[in-house]
């Protein structure tokens, strides 16, 4: 069923735009008069842009809107609307043309007769597999809209610690920066003019001075080359890691750096347990729940092993001993999950774990941004430092000879 856009008044006079199901223009116009609006433009659907088709299977989400339009949902549908109905309320309440647009879609194919879970995997760029998998337990369970309120609740949570994470790095990202820069200046324009005066004087020159002019003189004469190389260093490495065996590689070193690696590896730990506690708690089977919670880990080598984790709990094992044979969950977590085991509450002790790993990551982060800070500023003022001492030096030797 094609969707047309209009722009009406309602009842009271106020502007509202939005699109409408319909098999026609007609039939548009008269679905628009019976829910009380005056039509003041109604535009036919382009070809190419029909519910479920190609065009709406590329559009993306942002988390923001995916956590927005989750909550609405989750709102409508317990307020007893049928599924369809709330989908289309959503869909006219939202401001933005490609929100609406996606969720008219997704409508459309509920109203051919699919499941919303079948409906949302047209769209696999727009709701991922985790959101899809959890829908689809919902509505197996009949608690769609405790599921989608889940969701929602998961949905924000992710966005609220990703941006801690963000902007936690934001400074020490200025501090290195600026630092580049500083010394950059310094170098190409502050130490030339400086010792040109001690290079005219015939003085022999000491060894930290020369070493800094010829410095400057190469980021002068070769600065424009530097930064292509670098430009094609960072091409290169992006081409490099869309191999899937050096971004293997890569990953597995990154876990091996020495602050970092515990960060990351954390990061990823915390991830993986709320995301398998939202998906216990949907009903999702723990062997599909823990395939679907490897997919969303970012780094390679530990979605490897949590996919080892899951065949192995595929084949009989417990999962508190697929977990320590991975090496990636920390001892803390592990006790949690054998309990949770044992005692048959799992759903319930992952959600603890997972809320715990994220205290404990968002204190990890606090520890490296606060010794990378010092760090940073005795590197600044140690390069500082040379400079200051690359140009005194040739001063004092001056005042030793005219004394």
């Amino acid at each position: 069923m094609p969707a047309f856009e209009y722009q009406a008044q309602d009842a009271n006079g106020r502007k509202c735009r939005g699109s409408q199901e319909a098999d026609s223009a007609r039939h548009a116009r008269q679905l628009l008069r019976e829910r009380g609006l005056r039509l003041t433009h109604l535009s036919e659907p382009k070809k190419g842009r029909g519910q479920g088709s190609n065009a709406q299977s590329g559009t993306r989400l942002g988390v923001t809107d995916l956590a927005l339009l989750t909550r609405q949902l989750a709102t409508l549908i317990h307020a007893g609307l049928p599924l369809e109905e709330a989908l289309g309320a959503v869909a006219a309440q939202s401001e933005k043309r490609r929100v609406s647009q996606l969720l008219a879609a997704v409508r459309s194919r509920v109203l051919e007769g699919h499941a919303l879970a079948t409906s949302l995997m047209a769209f696999p760029k727009a709701f991922p597999e985790l959101f899809r998998a959890t829908v689809a337990a919902g509505e197996r369970s009949g608690h769609l809209g405790h599921v989608l309120e889940q969701l929602a609740d998961y949905t924000e949570a992710r966005h609220a610690s990703r941006q801690k994470i963000q902007l936690a790095l934001v400074y020490p990202l200025i501090l290195l920066v600026a630092s580049f820069s500083i010394v950059g200046f310094l170098l190409r324009y502050v130490v030339p003019d400086v010792v040109k005066i001690f290079i005219n004087s015939g003085q022999s020159l000491p060894a930290l001075t020369q070493a800094m002019i010829a410095l400057s003189s190469g980021l002068r004469s070769y600065g424009g080359l530097l930064l292509i190389l670098l430009f094609a260093a960072v091409l290169a490495a992006r081409w490099g890691l869309r191999q899937p065996r050096l971004k293997l590689r890569w990953h597995v070193l990154l876990l091996n750096l020495p602050l970092a690696g515990g960060v990351l590896r954390a990061m990823e730990a915390a991830r993986f347990a709320s995301t398998l506690s939202i998906l216990g708690k949907s009903a999702v089977p723990l062997v599909d729940a823990l395939e679907i919670s490897a997919t969303v880990i970012a780094n390679l080598a530990i979605r490897q092993r949590m996919l080892d984790v899951a065949r192995s709990v595929r084949e009989g094992g417990t999962l508190a001993r697929g977990l320590e044979r991975s090496g990636d969950i920390p001892p803390m977590m592990l006790h949690l999950i054998a309990s949770g085991e044992r005692a048959g509450e799992l759903d319930s002790l992952l959600a603890r774990a997972a809320e715990q790993q994220e205290k404990t990551l968002a204190a990890r982060i606090a520890l490296v941004v606060s010794l990378f800070e010092p760090i940073m500023l005795v590197l600044m003022g140690g390069v500082v430092l040379l400079i200051v001492m690359a140009i005194l030096l040739p001063i004092l030797s001056l005042n030793q000879l005219v004394n």
